[in-house]
């Protein structure tokens, strides 16, 4: 090659070289300018992401106040981002508005300054317009501007909103030995144990507080349960004894209490419990997909062992058995059954559960509680109705009324033969006994459940907040009189159709007498007697609205705010002819039944006239007595079960934002 050649060859590689150095070098300036602007694009989209989620977190809203752009200004301050009201070149506009999904399944704001179920915020910066841009415009011919403009947009969504429902019928009160026995032997009947807890152990019970969410994961744990969320603890069949023991590791983690009243009742209840397993997600409704921080509703320890303790009762079939000794009043051998469990508290979205197309009663996302439905039968002896003056001189008085209607019942052959009131020297006259021996009664109760639900919400802001509910109060039928065992026990699922006979209450017989006072045994039940029945109801009061207020509706991690409603007095209305229930209380005459004195035969019309006087005398007579009776009944043994008839307490919390704000778009 010659020398020109190769001279040649050096200039074209030293012109290729400095082209390369200088593509290069637009390249780094490319790189170094785009590396800067991105830095700068990071850093507004910071700003509007923190911004939004503040914005959102706090329940910003933007009307009637603008507490949402004041929230994102606050965090872009703090972040170094100053707004500058009327400079355009650093800007932060915030909207709020609400989420749809399209039909791409892509989430899409929508602005409506009346609602801030999500913030948008919308962040402008003008940064130094790159040296790549410039030397760009300069080859093209464009004007170099000195400013850039970067925008970045976030919107955060506010965690949805989360309501609670807690139903109890009342607070139960244990101030004696008592009423500890009473409860011990209640509880302990329906486990199908033994149980004998002090008054301390159940006041400690009904003064504790539990955390659901504290609970759950405990229960977790104690089973080896690693799946996500709780549908697993909740669906699977659990021992009670198990329930109770993490209630129990809930309370005293580092097994330091295990000397005090509360621990050492709930350990008795655990050994009680025996084998019964239950399904825990029948007492506690959790909606799918809710937020574990809403999970952190309390509950007292009392209500959840008592729904434990339900719930057995209703897996076991058993009926309990609990003597109650009221001294001068009667002896009581009452008996109970859990037909239905009930459903302590329920957790939800309540946007989900009044959503259109969703039954907010039975929908499968409704916030829904129950108390359970019990059968009750109590059989009393009632020694002290035969010293009731007034209604042994009221019975006594009917002789004269009875005999002095004779042509009415002589058919009845009441004394075989028609004889004078009066004798010189023999006679068979009538003889009236007042609750011919054994004196007893026996009462039942059905006690159905009674209900509450969500039907409506607002969340205008956390403290400006309610919660709707419709709630049914309990249908209780009250019955008296003879009712046999097996007519009110049998299955817990198809229990048997209570029957109800009248107790004898006055028996109609003769006795025969010489000289007036010389008188042989009477014979009873010649010309029948008076019969004792009652079918009391007291009607469901159904759809029965109440609206929640703040501050009376606290936040899901505090206590429930209770509310109660009221129902009629199954007690009082017995002596208080004014509430119409008095005349569920049946007093007829009967007819002999041939061949068996012990029963009543078949009702005897037309002598209304006749009893009415002494209708009155023994209904106030039988009411006066049965009326303490009854409370005592219900308010030492129902009011254990949280079966109050007379009202039935709700409690509901209501969180607008349940947990942390969350970037959707």
């Amino acid at each position: 090659m010659s020398p020109r050649l190769r001279s040649r060859q050096r200039g074209a590689i030293g012109l290729m070289a400095a082209g390369t150095m200088a593509v290069a070098l637009v390249f780094m300036l490319l790189a170094v300018d785009s590396g800067r602007l991105y830095l700068e694009k990071r850093k507004v989209q910071a700003i509007a992401d923190t911004a939004a989620l503040e914005a959102a977190g706090r329940g910003g809203v933007c009307t009637p106040t603008t507490t949402a752009s004041d929230y994102a200004t606050q965090n872009a301050t703090r972040n170094g981002f100053t707004v500058v009201a009327g400079d355009n070149t650093r800007g932060l506009v915030v909207t709020c508005g609400t989420l749809v999904t399209n039909a791409n399944n892509i989430r899409v704001f929508t602005a409506n300054a009346t609602k801030n179920d999500a913030v948008r915020v919308v962040v402008t910066s003008n940064v130094a317009t790159g040296i790549a841009s410039g030397i760009w415009n300069m080859f093209t011919g464009s004007p170099i501007p000195v400013q850039t403009t970067l925008t970045a947009t976030a919107v955060a969504a506010s965690a949805p909103p989360l309501a609670a429902l807690t139903i109890r019928s009342t607070a139960v009160v244990v101030d004696t030995d008592n009423k500890a026995s009473i409860l011990s032997s209640l509880f302990g009947g329906l486990l199908g144990g033994s149980l004998n807890v002090s008054v301390a152990g159940w006041n400690g019970l009904l003064t504790s507080n539990i955390s659901l969410l504290s609970y759950l994961d405990r229960l977790k744990l104690d089973l080896g349960l690693t799946a996500v969320g709780y549908s697993e603890v909740l669906s699977n069949s659990i021992n009670v004894s198990q329930l109770i023991q993490s209630a129990i590791n809930v309370m005293d983690p580092n097994g330091t209490l295990s000397a005090s009243a509360t621990i050492v009742s709930l350990n008795a209840l655990k050994v009680a419990s025996g084998t019964t397993t239950v399904v825990l997600g029948t007492a506690l409704q959790i909606e799918s997909g809710t937020n574990i921080a809403g999970l952190a509703v309390n509950m007292r320890v009392f209500d959840l062992i008592q729904g434990f303790v339900q719930l057995a009762n209703k897996k076991n079939g058993l009926v309990a058995s609990v003597p109650i000794n009221l001294p001068g009043i009667a002896s009581i051998d009452l008996s109970v059954q859990v037909l239905q469990p009930p459903q302590l508290s329920a957790i939800g979205n309540p946007a989900h559960a009044i959503a259109p197309g969703q039954d907010p009663q039975a929908g499968p996302n409704r916030i829904y509680v129950q108390t359970a439905q019990l059968r009750t039968r109590a059989s009393v002896n009632l020694p002290v109705l035969n010293t009731v003056i007034n209604l042994v001189n009221g019975v006594a008085g009917l002789a004269g009324p009875l005999v002095g209607a004779v042509d009415a019942l002589v058919h009845l052959n009441l004394v075989g033969v028609v004889n004078q009131l009066t004798c010189a020297v023999s006679c068979t006259a009538p003889y009236l006994q007042v609750l011919p021996p054994p004196v007893g009664i026996d009462i039942e109760l059905d006690a159905a459940s009674a209900s509450s639900w969500v039907t409506g919400y607002s969340c205008a802001s956390p403290t400006d907040k309610s919660l709707t509910t419709s709630t049914n109060t309990s249908l209780v039928n009250l019955r008296m009189g003879k009712i046999p065992y097996n007519s009110v026990f049998g299955s817990n699922t198809a229990p048997p159709t209570v029957v109800v006979n009248p107790l004898k209450v006055v028996d109609i017989g003769t006795r025969h007498c010489v000289l007036i006072i010389l008188c042989d045994a009477p014979i009873p039940s010649v010309g029948g007697g008076l019969g004792l029945s009652a079918n009391i109801a007291v009607a469901a009061k159904t759809n029965l609205p109440h609206t929640y207020y703040s501050p009376d509706l606290p936040a899901i991690t505090q206590q429930p705010f209770y509310y109660a409603y009221t129902t009629t007095n199954i007690v009082s209305s017995l002596t208080d002819p004014a509430k119409g229930l008095v005349s569920g209380i049946n007093l007829d005459m009967y007819g002999p039944t041939p061949g068996n004195s012990n029963l009543l035969g078949n009702i005897i019309g037309g002598l209304g006239t006749i009893l009415s006087a002494v209708t009155t005398l023994l209904l106030n007579a039988i009411n006066s007595t049965l009326s303490p009776l009854l409370d005592t009944l219900i308010n030492n043994i129902l009011l254990g079960l949280g079966i109050d008839l007379n009202k039935v307490d709700v409690g509901a919390n209501l969180s607008c934002q349940a947990g942390r704000a969350y970037l959707v778009i």
